[in-house]
């Protein structure tokens, strides 16, 4: 079975204005003075929204890179 490969925010080509101010706040929540635990409750409820609406919790995070190509179990050594 081959799973669905996840949906990352900079794979969009044209995001909603909407996605677009999420992101944003997001990434600018962790560079203001406010208390700690109202920036975490910002975050928490930005990527409930995402997984939400998109199946994945770390939409707007940075997705992550990998070295090369996919490998079976055949191929490894």
């Amino acid at each position: 079975m081959v799973a669905e490969r996840p949906k990352y925010f900079s794979d969009m080509q044209d995001a909603p204005e909407f996605l677009k101010s999420l992101d944003q706040t997001r990434r600018l929540s962790t560079r203001e003075g406010w208390c700690r635990a109202h920036i975490e409750a910002i975050q928490v409820a930005i990527d409930q929204h995402a997984e939400a609406a998109f199946g994945n919790r770390e939409f707007f995070l940075n997705k992550p890179h990998s070295i090369g190509p996919s490998r079976s179990r055949s191929e490894i050594p």
